[in-house]
């Protein structure tokens, strides 16, 4: 199994690093996503759903997962377990981005980036406030929930991509923090909604 492991993630790293130091945009472009573009998903979140009282249970969910699974969850396994960057260890890479030589498993950025994704997927859930006698705005933000979910797992997958691409992570680095990132957010969604509907008792009992 270790050797299966071993072949699909050196495997993987040279067939999607390869890919670089072929064009100058295409380089360009996979450096930025690897280390800019997160920023700007962030931002987006906040322009796009803190507009209203009732969008604050998104932003809570999807960073807030974010932010658990990166600096929580990836801290702790790192800790654990130490795993060598690519250009570390192997010869022949094309190296496009400089990066500290701290363990690689699981990817930072996939984690943060895959939590934000399923966090504002999962607001798809319950898209309106239960106060809300709005048909219009329960079909509309159903509608703009799934698909902007959808859109920013598009571009975590991107960002993973590319710093593979970039040769600062390992295909399995990215998947395990996919994995991560996506059962946090599927965790503290869960938690949330449970602890809304605690509280939601008591004010009634109350």
């Amino acid at each position: 199994m270790d050797l299966i492991l071993e072949r699909f993630n050196v495997g993987g790293f040279r067939l999607i690093n390869n890919l670089a130091g072929h064009n100058v945009w295409l380089d360009w472009f996979m450096i930025f996503a690897a280390d800019k573009m997160g920023y700007l998903l962030i931002v987006s979140v906040l322009i796009l759903f803190w507009k209203k009282d009732y969008f604050k249970r998104i932003v809570f969910v999807s960073l807030g997962s974010a932010i658990v699974a990166r600096f929580m969850f990836v801290s702790m396994f790192r800790y654990l377990i130490y795993s060598p960057r690519p250009f570390l260890v192997l010869e022949r890479v094309n190296v496009l981005m400089n990066h500290q030589f701290e363990s690689s498993f699981p990817s930072g950025h996939a984690s943060f980036y895959f939590a934000l994704a399923m966090g504002v997927y999962l607001s798809n859930k319950n898209p309106a406030p239960s106060f809300s006698t709005d048909r219009q705005y329960d079909r509309g933000w159903s509608w703009c929930g799934a698909r902007a979910g959808w859109i920013y797992f598009i571009l975590a997958g991107l960002m993973g991509f590319a710093r593979i691409f970039v040769s600062v992570h390992w295909p399995l680095d990215i998947l395990a923090g996919a994995v991560l990132g996506v059962t946090t957010a599927v965790t503290v969604s869960y938690l949330f909604n449970w602890l809304k509907q605690k509280m939601s008792r008591r004010t009634f009992m109350g």
